[in-house]
């Protein structure tokens, strides 16, 4: 069965073409979460249904690491061919560029998709049977934003091209930014592009830069809203124009004039005689302040909107979908999503619950087919991988459900931490909640670390459902032994409008109080070690972070703060919405007069800057260089601070050409490792040994890995048994057969036959020997010790060339000595000059970097002396030609033994 095993092993090797296969110790187990793992996680996006219900077009990420980006390619699923368990899926592309905004044609048999491919700026086509993209058009001004308006005739949004003035700036290689400048400010409109005539037509005659747009069913009717200030993303004054145009006649008239917050998402029904769309209420819609989303319905023949009564206070969640002339709500439902659906009965809706047994609650419905047949969805936990599924619609009855595609199969093999939703009496007493994830094999009784994660916002939310990315990620947290708690503290979204507004002019005390008595609560359930927390979060959830080290100094062993403010007077004027968010929070402007000074004090007393001196926690700070979202300085300031008061260690990371969000590969895995490395040192006391100067694949580190081999007193390879010397054999797999580490030695064959005679100093050099005393040389071997060792098999042998030619190209063979890649054709000319060498090719055994099977690294094999199977030979010598285009057993005149011990 050893045998067996071992011949086996050898195939799932070559199977997978890899011979520098991992071994099975913790750092590079597979069972264990990476921050690859995580950053490469698998979502359906951009879903749509086919006009006939036969197919789902999807998009996924990958990374491109040549590029160091993330790009999406694009899926097509058909939901009439089985495939086991799901459907037949197709990817239909596969480029190194961006291929996104895919779209059915309107009879089915085509995609319409955008690319990065050639700059951008062209519309490409595709049949759903495949074969390769074709495009359309290119539009030189640019093309986004696809929509049919019929069958021949796709809306887009571009501009009208160059003006002479930016012309002219070009010219000049003039690259001076007029902040705000109004006077030359582009607008974007709506364009239509004609397929059969192949012409373009301009839909909307905006003066202002146009937001969005929607066209309804028919292609009568468009909704788009315009820009008015230039201003307006710092200070929210003038909220955008709204306009209905009727594309039969070009007449437009301006809408939605009367609410106090911006309107989003406009839908249109099926029977086109209205629109849904979102709007929010709250008490300062000066300032388009946090508040909750309500929905409205548009009636085009009276020009009035009215609010749907979601019958929920908590407003929406996650959206809406139109189903005909119905609406799927994804209502906001604190620390879950439910969902609802609501029946319109001429200007009034019925609610209906949508049942989905235990998906309730967990998922995010994907889209909902133009016919209203059809819904595709993820369903997810805090502790389940998202899956992916297709169902009919019948009124609020999903029916029919199959799994579309099943997704991260290669993390679904590690263990996932439990998760818990944690509820718990926060700040005036009121209800908080948050999500806990458990450490790994966790035990009841035992205290654990505890680590904050705590969501941006501040009016974000964490809720009961997969949740892991390059800012958060509690499986990897959890397998070091850690709890992690991600807390939805007042000013949370999805908790209601009286919870979310709770901090307005009362920014950090209701939220850290909130999370201190998370602590506390868990600390007195005997579950967490209050003399190991650490907090951590990205942008408002380093906000608080920040705040927690400065009014508890002493409680946390480390803090990670990514994209967060310190100093609130330069945000104000910096932030890209600091006028609202800032009056929002603090109750006005730094210069309004309140409490009797000439100031607002909110500015200073709300900001860590001013108390920096109190901060004694180790702190690493992450920040992008183009953050205008939390400006970049704001990262200087607090390094600077931290740095000069000198109470703790600092380390800053500064990402070039990062906006808020982290979106290079490389920038989101070194912000990981940087952050895990600091936890490992700060809060678990396990710094990092790592040696910054050495390579683990360099000449050192090989010589470092022959150090630790048997090795006799006298210096001969391998290990005494009896006061004989034999070969190390080390195993393939624990319980499985062992190989010899190296070819056997001319010192361990004198060991066997005493009249044997070798060069002086060639005691570690492989013995080149007969096949008769290469048997006899094994069968000496398992007399003495008293184990069966042996040659390979025939089987063995062959397979094990197998990997030999695939290490042969950097192992010694004559193409080494070579120095150049030599041809099959100059061997024989080479082979003159080699026959004028008076000493010898070899090598000591171990020279070459070791081939990896399994836990066994074996040196040589595809180089130094051929060895001898069963009933043949495998390998190459020193003096063989490794021939690239061939892997068939070779002869040669150069053989040795490597042992197999059973």
């Amino acid at each position: 069965m050893k045998n067996c095993y071992f011949f086996n092993f050898l195939l799932v090797a070559l199977v997978f073409s890899n011979i520098n296969l991992k071994a099975q110790n913790k750092e590079n187990d597979k069972t264990r979460w990476t921050p690859e793992d995580i950053i490469n996680t698998e979502y359906m996006r951009s879903v749509s249904i086919s006009p006939n219900g036969n197919m789902v077009l999807w998009t996924k990420n990958k990374a491109v690491k040549e590029k160091d980006r993330f790009v999406s390619d694009i899926y097509l699923t058909r939901l009439n061919v089985k495939d086991n368990d799901t459907f037949k899926t197709i990817q239909l592309t596969n480029a190194d560029e961006n291929d996104f905004s895919p779209m059915f044609s309107k009879d089915g048999e085509s995609i319409y998709f955008l690319s990065s491919r050639d700059k951008g700026k062209k519309l490409w086509k595709m049949s759903i049977y495949g074969g390769e993209p074709i495009k359309v058009k290119e539009f030189k001004n640019g093309i986004s934003s696809l929509s049919w308006q019929n069958k021949n005739t796709l809306l887009y949004t571009s501009n009208e091209g160059e003006t002479l003035y930016e012309k002219e700036l070009k010219e000049k290689k003039d690259n001076v930014i007029v902040v705000e400048d109004s006077l030359h400010w582009k607008p974007t409109r709506v364009y239509a592009y004609d397929l059969k005539t192949k012409t373009t037509k301009r839909i909307t005659n905006n003066k202002k830069p146009l937001n969005s747009y929607t066209v309804s069913e028919d292609g009568k009717w468009l909704v788009y809203s315009v820009s008015r200030s230039r201003s307006y993303a710092s200070d929210a004054q003038k909220d955008p124009f709204y306009f209905l145009q009727n594309l039969e006649t070009n007449k437009v008239i301006q809408i939605i004039k009367e609410l106090e917050f911006p309107s989003y998402n406009f839908q249109f029904s099926k029977d086109n005689k209205g629109f849904y769309f979102v709007s929010s209420e709250a008490s300062d819609p000066q300032w388009n302040g946090a508040g909750i989303s309500q929905l409205y319905y548009y009636t085009i023949a009276t020009n009035t909107y009215k609010k749907v009564n979601l019958k929920w206070d908590l407003g929406i969640g996650r959206g809406f979908n139109v189903v005909g002339n119905d609406v799927i709500v994804t209502l906001a439902n604190k620390v879950y999503y439910k969902l609802a659906y609501y029946q319109k009965n001429g200007n009034s809706w019925s609610k209906k619950t949508i049942d989905l047994d235990k998906k309730n609650n967990h998922t995010t419905l994907l889209s909902v087919a133009n016919n209203g047949t059809k819904v595709a969805y993820q369903y997810s936990t805090a502790s389940k991988l998202p899956r992916f599924y297709i169902a009919d619609i019948s009124k609020n009855k999903f029916i029919n459900e199959k799994e579309i595609i099943e997704l991260n199969k290669n993390l679904a093999k590690k263990p996932i931490t439990k998760s818990e939703v944690l509820v718990w009496k926060g700040y005036k007493n009121e209800e908080v909640t948050g999500i806990l994830y458990y450490p790994e094999n966790y035990e009841v009784g035992k205290k654990y670390p505890l680590i904050l994660s705590i969501h941006g916002g501040p009016a974000g939310v964490d809720t009961d459902t997969w949740s892991e990315r390059w800012s958060t990620y509690p499986n990897i947290l959890a397998q070091r032994g850690a709890f992690v708690l991600k807390p939805n503290y007042h000013g949370s979204s999805n908790h209601g409008l009286s919870f979310v507004e709770s901090i307005k002019g009362n920014y950090y005390e209701p939220e850290l109080e909130d999370i201190t008595k998370a602590i506390d609560l868990l600390a007195n359930k005997g579950m967490i070690d209050t003399n190991q927390l650490g907090t951590m979060g990205w942008s408002n959830g380093a906000i608080l972070t920040t705040m927690l080290t400065v009014r508890y100094p002493d409680m946390f062993k480390f803090a990670a703060p990514g994209a967060g403010d310190v100093n609130w007077t330069s945000d104000y004027g910096t932030c890209r919405f600091g006028v609202s968010f800032d009056q929002s929070y603090f109750g006005g402007a730094p210069w309004d007069d309140l409490n009797g000074k000439f100031y607002n004090e909110n500015y200073i007393i709300k900001s860590p800057l001013f108390e920096i001196e109190k901060i004694k926690t180790p702190t690493i700070i992450f920040h992008g260089s183009e953050d205008r979202a939390v400006p970049r300085d704001q990262g200087w300031e607090y390094y600077r601070g931290l740095q000069q008061v000198g109470k703790t260690p600092v380390k800053f990371l500064w990402f070039p050409g990062q906006p808020h969000g982290l979106g290079k590969i490389t920038h989101q895995l070194r912000k990981m490792n940087e952050e895990l490395a600091w936890i490992d040192t700060y809060l678990f006391n396990k710094p990092s040994t790592k040696n910054e100067t050495f390579k683990k694949d360099s000449p050192f580190a090989q010589l470092l890995k022959i150090e630790k081999v048997n090795i006799t007193k006298n210096g001969n390879f391998g290990k005494v048994f009896n006061s004989t010397l034999i070969p190390e054999t080390v195993s393939v797999k624990k319980d499985s057969i062992e190989i010899g580490r190296f070819e056997v030695t001319n010192a361990q064959f004198k060991a066997f036959n005493p009249e044997f005679n070798f060069e002086a100093g060639m005691d570690n050099y492989p013995v080149v020997t007969t096949k008769e005393d290469a048997l006899k040389y094994v069968k000496w071997l398992s007399n003495l010790t008293g184990k069966k060792y042996r040659l390979p098999t025939s089987e063995e042998g062959k397979n094990l060339h197998k990997l030999a030619h695939k290490a042969a190209a950097k192992e010694n063979t004559l193409n080494y000595w070579a120095g150049y890649p030599i041809t099959i054709d100059e061997i024989s000319e080479f082979n003159k000059k080699v026959q004028e060498l008076k000493s010898h090719l070899f090598k000591k055994v171990g020279k070459n970097k070791a081939t990896k099977v399994g836990d066994a690294e074996i040196y040589d094999l595809g180089g130094n002396v051929a060895e001898y199977f069963d009933d043949g030979i495998y390998g190459y010598s020193a003096y063989d030609f490794y021939d690239v285009n061939n892997n068939d057993l070779i002869t040669s005149k150069y053989v040795g033994i490597r042992v197999i011990k059973e």
